[in-house]
């Protein structure tokens, strides 16, 4: 128990003992803190006098610099002020010397207009006399002349009108004259402007006849199990599929329709690049490609009218010139051979002073025709102005395409415009692509074909196989058999050849009878008759 409580009081005498040096230890630190934090008040409070003594002398500075700016402000004011009432008093002046000129003015106006008035008198008595004289005149012609006012009238203008009639036939004569005598120069200078500045070069497009097959797994796929497939090919798109010979990996489409023959050509293009081949596949690939070729049709159509400026058009004949794109004559395509020809005509029309816009118009559509001629009975000129006249087309664009080949007679100077125009975007070089081969092949085709009839005596393709010029033996043809012959001819070429357009047959029957006078052959032997009689 003694131990116990000795722990006790020793432990009690520890915890007292370090209490006191913990609270001595707690005031130094706490004098410690007070004497830094001291220093820091004073620190700072000699840093915000500082930093208040700076910003006075900042605001200082700041004011007077403030109250300089704004002197000078005012300144500048009053001497504005001071100009402005300098210019104020300068008008004033000016004013006041307009005013004084104006009242001048004023009184010399015045003193015109009276002096005006007086003179406007003075000429209405002038004239009240020279009525006078003229009426007295008259009367006095008239009583020497032995006839009235209105006889002498009639007399005067007759013999004016005579001497102007005369005139104006002189006048009209040396002007046809002189437009006779430079016709053709002026004509070749027309058509040599138009052709340089008229027609923009464009690209040719090669339409395609055939269609590449990459291999022969394709090829199997398009021909199909017994041929169904190729020949699904041919009834959707009403053509003969043939794969060449000597190259499995090009197809051949063959048919006389060129629409039919893109759209062939579009379909087994998207088939062989699609890979999959059946027939519901071929049913909708050709269904497609119509519909795209429609489509290419009128977009062709329109953007061609939209190039040309020629106005609105009815879109069934924007479809039909889409289709001249797929049409071509002697190698020539027709699309692009029309749009030439539009320019051609509205430049020559341009330089004559004629309607460029309707001139373009009948240039774009004189070969209207040749879009259908394989489908429709007739030649490409009827068809074209059957279908003018159908879509409500001017009378002057009609006859342009029916005159253009000279089968009826032009109306209208564009009408020879158009024919020329033709004329000079066919026989460009460069424009057709037809073979010389090919060619002279087909002259001598036509020519053989009259040779070969009897009674001929020779025969002559000519302006381009357009026409055939038979000339008959008479002793042995007469004008009925000349007549049979030429229909024989006729009947002959539609049969047996392929010509474009129109070819126009004429058989010649002449009979000369040509005697020499003179011949030294005659006079020569006529001196040995005589020297052989003289002799015996």
């Amino acid at each position: 128990m003694l131990n116990t409580g000795l722990i006790i009081g020793l432990l009690l005498i520890g915890l007292l003992v370090g209490y006191l040096v913990r609270r001595h230890k707690h005031r130094q630190e706490l004098l410690a803190v007070q004497e830094q934090a001291r220093g820091i008040i004073a620190q700072a409070k000699t840093k915000t006098q500082q930093r208040v003594a700076k910003l006075n002398a900042e605001a200082q500075r700041d004011t007077l610099a403030y109250q300089q700016s704004v002197k000078d402000e005012l300144t500048e004011q009053k001497n504005d002020i001071a100009v402005r009432e300098q210019r104020r008093q300068q008008r004033e002046q000016l004013l006041g010397q307009m005013s004084v000129r104006l009242d001048d003015q004023t009184a010399m106006l015045d003193e015109r207009s009276q002096s005006n008035r007086d003179q406007r008198q003075a000429i209405h008595g002038l004239r009240d006399d020279a009525a006078d004289l003229r009426t007295t005149r008259d009367e006095t012609l008239a009583d020497r002349a032995g006839m009235d006012d209105a006889a002498a009238k009639d007399h005067v203008l007759q013999n004016t009108e005579l001497a102007l009639k005369r005139d104006r036939d002189i006048e009209i004569k040396a002007l046809n004259d002189n437009a006779v005598a430079n016709a053709e120069k002026w004509a070749k200078d027309v058509v040599l402007s138009a052709t340089e500045s008229g027609p923009q070069d464009l690209p040719k497009e090669h339409m395609e006849h055939t269609v590449t097959v990459p291999n022969g797994e394709i090829r199997s796929k398009i021909i199909g199990r017994d041929g169904q497939h190729i020949r699904l090919l041919e009834t959707l798109t009403g053509t003969d599929l043939i794969f060449v010979p000597d190259d499995n990996t090009t197809l051949f489409i063959s048919t006389h329709d060129p629409i039919r023959r893109e759209v062939a050509r579009l379909a087994l293009t998207n088939l062989v690049a699609s890979r999959r081949i059946s027939a519901n596949q071929i049913e909708t690939q050709v269904e497609n490609a119509q519909r795209d070729v429609n489509h290419s049709l009128w977009e062709t159509g329109e953007q061609t009218v939209s190039l040309l400026h020629v106005g609105w058009m009815h879109p069934d004949l924007m479809k039909l010139i889409g289709r001249l794109k797929y049409r071509t004559s002697y190698g020539q395509n027709v699309l692009l051979h029309s749009i030439e020809v539009a320019q051609l005509t509205g430049a020559m029309a341009a330089r004559l002073g004629y309607n460029t816009r309707l001139a373009r118009r009948a240039g774009l559509l004189h070969d209207i025709g040749k879009a259908i001629d394989h489908e429709v009975e007739g030649t490409h000129v009827e068809i074209g102005t059957e279908f003018a006249q159908k879509y409500g087309e001017d009378d002057v664009v009609i006859n342009a395409i029916a005159a253009h080949h000279g089968d009826v007679e032009k109306t209208s100077p564009l009408a020879d415009l158009v024919a020329a125009a033709d004329a000079v975007s066919g026989a460009r070089p460069g424009a057709r692509s037809e073979s010389v081969e090919d060619y002279i092949n087909r002259l001598r085709a036509l020519e053989k074909i009259a040779n070969d009839q009897e009674g001929v005596a020779e025969s002559y393709a000519i302006q381009a196989g357009r026409e055939l010029r038979i000339i008959v033996k008479p002793k042995e043809l007469d004008d009925k058999a000349a007549a049979n012959l030429t229909q024989e001819v006729a009947q002959q070429i539609e049969a047996t050849l392929t010509y474009p357009g129109k070819i126009k047959v004429t058989t010649i029957r002449k009979s000369t009878a040509v005697e020499y006078v003179g011949d030294e052959k005659k006079k020569a032997k006529k001196k040995k008759k005589k020297k052989a009689a003289s002799a015996s």
